[in-house]
């Protein structure tokens, strides 16, 4: 099959901001736009200070820049990934897609779902992708897929959780970080850190896997290690659309936890699960029937899931291949914006602009319900 960024026959040049030196994000969203070979870096403002922007450039081998607006004069963008602190979001993504330059963006996609909304409008006849990873590994698509296929029966209930240990002590007392220091600042990281940070990746999936949208929640949303002022403990009771039923627990301060994360869909007829721990893996119950393990790999696979294997069963692809999926999903739409040729159709299921202010109406939902002292609110 000829795709379209076959019939653009070149790479794409994506423009970098954040991810600078001593980043943990920056390495993995410049591997994945690597991997592929569908990208170029064509330059940077890998950090708003001016020598670690100008060391972290040489680095890599790219010209620095001291702003976007510069960088978009002189580098010839088609895209660029930002990842800077979440603050910046709003301007450096409307910045780009007035340009006319397609984004790629870090979650949670502003602090606000006033702005998300606005980026949502801007984001028309643009590609706009919003890097909740876990959209990109295989046996999610193959969750999402059998749940549209109605695998399970009709949908009855959804689980999902996101563990952190991160903040069980009291890190605020020690020495902070460069990371630590804007994640503390709600200015910066957003009104609820917890929420920005991990919750909406658990709300993410809930959804995504589910193919339904969140309707109504109740909030149990604060701080469990004494003296803290921002969240680190959310766990929410939520409806999705059609009545269905479910949980979302967040929380970056649960001690002996290590980025635990795990999705069930219930149907009427059985359930999946997975777990980031076993991310190649695929529980599948159905009543009456043996318990099954699916595996990357397998053969019978549906196509979403087979579109972003890349190597044999028994051989492990994690955190960074799933971020290298959205990239390829992303050059993929691109590159039929740039051309006009058909996408492959299995490309554009990769979460955006959209999803992203979903993920906002969450976090304004869940701060309004505790307001409210945890009542019932619409989302």
């Amino acid at each position: 099959m000829t795709t379209a960024f076959d019939t653009l026959g070149r790479k794409l040049r994506l423009g970098l901001l954040g991810g600078g030196p001593g980043s943990f994000i920056g390495p993995i969203h410049r591997a994945a736009a690597l991997l592929d070979n569908r990208f170029e870096l064509a330059g940077g403002v890998l950090s708003s200070d001016p020598t670690r922007n100008r060391e972290g450039a040489a680095a890599l081998g790219i010209p620095a820049y001291d702003s976007l607006t510069a960088m978009i004069a002189a580098a010839r963008l088609d895209a660029v990934a930002i990842m800077t602190p979440n603050d910046r979001h709003f301007s450096e993504c409307r910045e780009a897609l007035a340009a006319g330059i397609d984004v790629i963006c870090d979650k949670p996609l502003t602090n606000s779902l006033a702005e998300a909304n606005a980026l949502v409008e801007a984001a028309r006849g643009h590609v706009f992708c919003v890097t909740h990873a876990y959209a990109g590994y295989p046996m999610i698509r193959q969750a999402r897929a059998m749940v549209a296929a109605g695998v399970i029966g009709e949908l009855r209930a959804v689980q999902a959780e996101y563990l952190q240990a991160g903040m069980s002590t009291p890190v605020e007392q020690s020495e902070l970080t460069r990371k630590l220091r804007w994640k503390l600042d709600a200015d910066k990281s957003g009104p609820s850190l917890v929420l920005g940070d991990i919750g909406t990746h658990a709300h993410h999936l809930a959804c995504y896997i589910s193919g339904r949208p969140l309707v109504r929640l109740a909030a149990d949303l604060g701080a469990i290690v004494p003296g803290r002022v921002v969240d680190d403990y959310g766990a929410f009771l939520i409806r999705l659309q059609g009545g269905v039923r479910g949980t979302i627990t967040a929380s970056q301060a649960l001690a002996g936890t290590e980025n635990d994360i795990t999705i069930r869909i219930f149907g009427s007829e059985g359930h999946i699960a997975w777990t980031h721990r076993e991310n190649n893996h695929l529980t599948l119950a159905l009543n009456g029937k043996p318990v099954m393990c699916l595996a990357r790999g397998d053969a019978d696979l549906l196509p979403p899931a087979k579109r972003v294997l890349r190597i044999a069963r028994g051989h492990p692809e994690g955190l960074t291949e799933a971020f290298a999926n959205l990239y390829r999903d992303a050059a993929e739409a691109i590159a039929a914006r740039i051309t006009g040729a058909p996408a492959d159709p299995l490309a554009l299921d990769f979460p955006t602009a959209a999803d992203g202010a979903a993920g906002l109406a969450f976090v304004e939902a869940a701060l309004a319900s505790r307001r409210a002292g945890g009542a019932w609110v619409d989302v």
